[in-house]
């Protein structure tokens, strides 16, 4: 048997992914290429859309969809002016995980919902966990200080504890994540899967410049 066959966590069950990894949706970085990437080796690939418009953001839903035929999702802001929108972009084009900064309001947490669109909004706190849980969300990504989020300073190591015992949906850890001993490590704590941002940033798809790529292997061969 594959590991893909026998590593099943409730994270790969909603989405249907074959690995419990999501690579997070980082502005200017996690573009087509980067999310249908992921997407074929098995991950989660979140596509960044708070830093494209809505033109550009069903442009790139459509070029992933042509890059990979597996599961993938997008990242949007709650916040943003246009967000329903945006929901609809990925309702119309059947996008299976909506990935939210910020807490969505539980109209387009229902919206989503009814089109068997997964919703996993970041949060930095256990009151916000139980707060989207109860409005509708079917997962959440904590996000540690450790992390890129914005969600807060609390370490990944406090802050997955206290959602976990606070929520009763499947919790995905992110912030100081990046090979398979934190993996484990999540994992041994209850979480369903990791978030990784950084450690896509150097990988031949990433939309980061070359010279920035290999600047960052060589550092990172060094230490």
């Amino acid at each position: 048997m594959s590991t893909a066959q026998t590593f099943r966590t409730p994270l790969t069950e909603l989405t249907g992914v074959d690995h419990p990894i999501v690579q997070t949706g980082m502005g200017w970085v996690a573009g087509p290429r980067l999310v249908s990437a992921s997407a074929n080796a098995g991950a989660l690939g979140i596509l960044a859309s708070a830093t494209m418009t809505l033109d550009e953001l069903e442009k790139a839903i459509v070029e992933v969809k042509g890059r990979t035929d597996k599961p993938f999702g997008v990242n949007l802001r709650a916040d943003a002016s246009d967000a329903p929108d945006r929901c609809r972009l990925l309702i119309d084009h059947g996008v299976e995980v909506a990935s939210f900064a910020l807490a969505p309001k539980p109209e387009l947490i229902s919206k989503l919902k009814e089109h068997d669109i997964v919703v996993m909004p970041s949060i930095g706190a256990a009151k916000h966990a139980k707060k989207v849980a109860g409005w509708g969300a079917d997962m959440v990504m904590i996000q540690g200080g450790e992390g890129g989020g914005h969600t807060g300073a609390v370490p990944t190591t406090l802050l997955l504890p206290s959602v976990l015992d606070a929520v009763d949906i499947p919790v995905v850890a992110a912030g100081g994540f990046f090979d398979g001993r934190g993996l484990a490590a999540a994992m041994a704590y209850g979480a369903a899967g990791i978030g990784m941002g950084t450690r896509f940033l150097l990988t031949a798809d990433s939309a980061v410049p070359e010279d920035v790529r290999v600047g960052g292997e060589q550092e990172a061969r060094t230490h």
